[in-house]
């Protein structure tokens, strides 16, 4: 008997929504795949083929796709390994419609079939995919339904105070589904309450816990892994602070019921703490509305992955600067972390500018330049470049595909660059640039109108220095007087106003070449001769 000619090549996939019964040596996935081999024996004179690769999900919920195995099962798809997927039933694929779709549309693009051994279901033809349809809306019904019976129950739970699961807060232990106090780690909530109605600040407190060694709530998963055990940060703190657990009060969906477990914090002290915290809380405000300002909050990581907040610094005339900081080198990012000070700081105008210059390119037509940082899901800092992901989904709101957007990116912006599921992602050259003496990011370089009025600053300080110290060449009347500069950073200025007028001239009216920049400007030891001067900075006399 000679082989088929068609060889298929099949993968099973398995998968179970709880990891209950796992453990025996003979489990729900292994009956899954056991049915599954059966099925494609059975069609081995058709050229079908049982592949070793185990796509098991054991523990992983149908209603969405973040599932280990089902990644792998896509990733070999693409990469023409499979021609045959097959299940069991179709709801071990998925319980979403959603999520069927895309599933469906991974396997029409590699041609690869998907069969279900319990159920008759052909996903090349119309009336088998609208059968699937009608199934899968029955199988996601049924995971809606049972998610609303859940959640009713645990509503009526906690509205009788008893405790629902999750992280056990700190100054407690588990009991028999009841909460008992720790009477160690309750002393330890008592004296956070009790410091920050001293302090009066969560940033302090937080320092002041971590120089006691007071650390969060140490705790081992069923897995075996130790969680916890950590300085506080102040988010933690300020979670301790409003928690209402600590009054005996189990919280539903904003109301506060009475709980079964015995509080630690009588209410006084509670409701002080409160109004101590709302009283501070108008206080941030202002520094709310500044972070409102920096639109890379939250998305900006170094190349460690620390996020990069925003930060603020006030110069000459209190004129507000603004930065994007790695949290290590920010107050609240050093508590309990002194040993790690390594981190990032860049401006944040010019960062921004770079991303508006570099991304431009490809946005819509119909958007707005700002409207970029709507769709930047999160920028990092890799080595000396910036990896920035973008919404796709919105830059092809002009009707553009998607290999048409990924050609315009890889025109303009990055030649790697690439789509991955709904995220377009690019990279940018940061690398350090080197002007004169001084070597500065690229997001730190100032673009040619910044640089003019930065130019032309120089020339006007220059002589206003001259003019403090009686040493202008406008006023030789007081040159009798003249004084000395009093540091370097007057001496470097000074120098700018005794080159050649028409040097000057140029620079004020922003038409001096283009390769001269502050920094050369600054850093350069300038000839008295006016024609050296010229011929250093390339220009004409």
């Amino acid at each position: 008997m000679t082989a088929p000619q068609n060889r298929r090549r099949c993968a099973i996939y398995t998968r179970k929504s709880t990891e209950e019964g796992l453990e025996q040596q003979f489990n729900s996935l292994d009956a899954q795949r056991e049915s599954c081999e059966a099925y494609i024996q059975s069609q081995a004179g058709e050229g079908w083929e049982c592949l070793p690769e185990l796509y098991d999900d054991g523990g992983w919920s149908g209603g969405n796709m973040d599932r280990p195995a089902l990644k792998r099962l896509l990733e070999d798809i693409s990469r023409g390994r499979i021609d045959v997927v097959v299940v069991y039933k179709v709801d071990r694929l998925t319980r979403s419609l959603m999520d069927f779709a895309r599933i469906v549309e991974t396997f029409d693009a590699r041609e690869v079939s998907f069969v279900s051994v319990t159920q008759a279901f052909n996903t090349t033809s119309s009336m088998g995919r609208l059968t699937l349809n009608v199934l899968l809306s029955f199988a996601q019904f049924e995971r809606d339904v049972t998610g609303e019976r859940i959640r009713d129950k645990v509503a009526a739970s906690k509205a009788r105070g008893i405790w629902m699961g999750g992280n056990i807060p700190l100054g407690y232990d588990l009991g028999d589904r009841k909460l008992l106090i720790n009477a160690a780690e309750a002393d330890r909530i008592r004296h956070i309450f009790d410091q920050y109605l001293k302090l009066g600040s969560i940033p302090e407190l937080a320092k002041e816990l971590a120089a006691n060694g007071i650390r969060s709530k140490r705790w081992v998963s069923r897995k075996g892994v130790t969680h916890g055990d950590i300085p506080f940060r102040c988010g933690a703190v300020a979670h301790i602070l409003n928690n209402r657990i600590y009054l005996g009060e189990i919280v539903h969906k904003g109301k506060a019921h009475p709980g079964e477990h015995e509080a630690i914090i009588d209410r006084q002290v509670f409701d002080a703490v409160q109004a101590r915290l709302a009283a501070n809380r108008q206080k941030r405000v202002t520094r709310k509305a500044r972070s409102a300002a920096s639109p890379l909050t939250g998305k900006l990581f170094d190349q460690d992955g620390q996020p990069m907040r925003p930060s603020f610094g006030y110069g000459r005339g209190k004129k507000m600067y603004r930065y994007y900081v790695s949290e290590t080198l920010l107050p609240n990012g050093q508590i309990g972390n002194k040993d790690n000070m390594s981190g990032k700081r860049i401006s944040a105008e010019r960062l921004e500018r770079l991303l508006l210059d570099r991304i431009s390119p490809i946005m819509p037509v119909s958007g707005c330049p700002d409207h970029l940082f709507d769709i930047i899901a999160n920028a990092r800092f890799i080595d000396q470049r910036i990896q920035v992901t973008l919404d796709a989904s919105v830059l092809m709101e002009d009707g553009l595909c998607a290999d048409v957007l990924l050609g315009r990116a890889q025109h303009h912006v990055d030649p790697s660059a690439k789509i991955e599921g709904t995220g377009l992602l690019v990279s940018i050259d940061v690398r350090p640039l080197r002007r004169g003496r001084t070597v500065r990011p690229r997001a730190d370089q100032l673009d040619d109108c910044e640089q003019r009025e930065v130019l032309a600053d120089l020339v006007r300080t220059a002589h206003r220095k001259l003019i403090e110290l009686n040493a202008s060449p406008l006023h030789p009347e007081v040159h009798a007087d003249m004084k000395v500069a009093a540091n370097d950073w007057t001496r470097a200025r000074m120098v700018i106003g005794f080159l050649a007028p028409d040097i000057q001239k140029a620079i004020l009216q922003g038409t001096a070449p283009r390769g001269l920049d502050p920094d050369v400007l600054l850093a350069r030891d300038f000839p008295l001769d006016w024609g050296e001067q010229h011929q250093i900075l390339g220009m004409s006399a």
